[in-house]
């Protein structure tokens, strides 16, 4: 088997699997608007995570890196938002 077809094999392997992950939380938070159980620092940090795996996918020209993380930076912000309204109608 060729090195470069395991090589882009894994990258879509991971590229679902990861948004597979994240999609189903950022829908069910959209539609329930329920935030309770998600940890804010948790998420800023997945977002700063997934933001800095978008950069280094541009540097080195890996395109399965960027478009994952820009998915998944993408459900984390609006997950982040969604929670941040949330906990400031509780005040």
């Amino acid at each position: 088997m060729d090195n470069d077809f395991l090589i882009h094999l894994c990258g879509w392997i991971a590229s679902i699997g990861l948004i597979l992950g994240y999609l189903p939380q950022a829908v069910q938070t959209i539609r329930t608007r329920n935030t309770d159980g998600i940890s804010l620092p948790g998420f800023i940090m997945m977002a700063v995570g997934c933001f800095a795996f978008v950069v280094q996918g541009l540097l080195v020209e890996n395109y399965y890196l960027v478009l994952t993380n820009l998915i998944t930076f993408t459900c984390s912000v609006i997950i982040f938002v969604i929670k941040m309204q949330n906990d400031l109608k509780k005040k």
